[in-house]
């Protein structure tokens, strides 16, 4: 699955941006990382989402205990990728249908984060449980929420393209190409929004997260931790 979100959405990671002039490496702009994801993944499929976000998915060599999804509600979209074992008492707790996926809870979720502040974003995504990795755009209010299940059972990585868009993509090596090395992996436990204006840590909320420089050898530029 791939986000990609222009400036004018999210301001690129301080640290993402220093990792990057530490190394300089080949990148390549959103459009062109975006046409890539659809050359290489067959049957994608992809939406332009206003003038500033780009979303794109495929079923091609997923896998069968975490499947992708992709929902839409109230201009609320949501990339989900994994899967939640408590999905069935939280469809009942939000009165969802039997058959709503995890996006569409994702999306209930957030919509009650939204809507009843001050919720902490942490009890929203604290009370999922599996293995799981999502990006929610919140078109009406151009917000955006990521987040990564508690033990990084779902691999998310983010970085920075060429043109200054941040891109969030499940595969480390696709995203390589486009990012060079204003690229990490997007740290287990925690999410980033818009709305927060940072990155946090659910599973320790009172922690701090900081970004340390990687190796030279290694293919990121720098490793967040929560400390």
């Amino acid at each position: 699955m791939l986000g990609v979100f222009s400036s004018a959405i999210v301001s690129p990671p301080d640290e993402l941006v220093a990792a990057g002039c530490r190394t300089p490496s080949p990148k390549i702009t959103a459009d062109a990382l975006l046409k890539r994801f659809l050359e290489t993944n067959s049957s994608a499929v992809s939406m332009l989402i206003g003038d500033h976000v780009q979303f794109a998915y495929s079923h091609h060599s997923e896998s069968a205990l975490q499947p992708r999804s992709f929902a839409v509600k109230d201009e609320i979209f949501c990339l989900f990728e994994g899967a939640l074992d408590n999905l069935g008492s939280l469809k009942q707790q939000y009165g969802l249908a039997k058959s709503a996926n995890e996006a569409i809870l994702v999306i209930e979720a957030y919509k009650a984060l939204r809507d009843r502040a001050p919720y902490p974003p942490n009890h929203v995504v604290g009370h999922l449980i599996g293995s799981f990795a999502f990006i929610v755009f919140d078109k009406s209010t151009s917000t955006l929420f990521v987040a990564s299940d508690q033990f990084g059972k779902v691999p998310l990585y983010w970085g920075i393209t060429a043109d200054g868009y941040v891109a969030f993509a499940d595969n480390a090596e696709f995203l390589k190409g486009a990012c060079g090395k204003s690229l990490a992996s997007f740290p287990q436990g925690c999410f980033f929004s818009t709305a927060v204006g940072e990155l946090r840590s659910y599973e320790n909320p009172k922690n701090k997260i900081t970004a340390v420089p990687a190796k030279e050898e290694e293919i990121w530029g720098a490793t967040f931790k929560v400390t």
